[in-house]
């Protein structure tokens, strides 16, 4: 099984999401729960779609933290 770290961001209207190590695979959705369950989709997608065209899965290699600022 691999794992992927998505970025969600808040905008105006909607959730953005995206993942690092997928280049290109972004979704998006009215709420964060939407963007969260679309982007899942989408990784499914993108990785059958990398698999059907004969290419490799790319290893997760993000990482994220908080940093505390005064």
């Amino acid at each position: 099984m691999n794992r992927f770290l998505v970025i969600v961001e808040k905008t105006d209207g909607n959730y953005s999401a995206y993942s690092p190590d997928l280049p290109g695979c972004v979704a998006t959705g009215a709420t964060r729960e939407e963007a969260e369950e679309r982007m899942h989709e989408a990784i499914e997608l993108h990785i059958e779609g990398l698999r059907e065209d004969g290419f490799p899965v790319p290893m997760s290699r993000s990482s994220a933290i908080y940093i505390a600022v005064r």
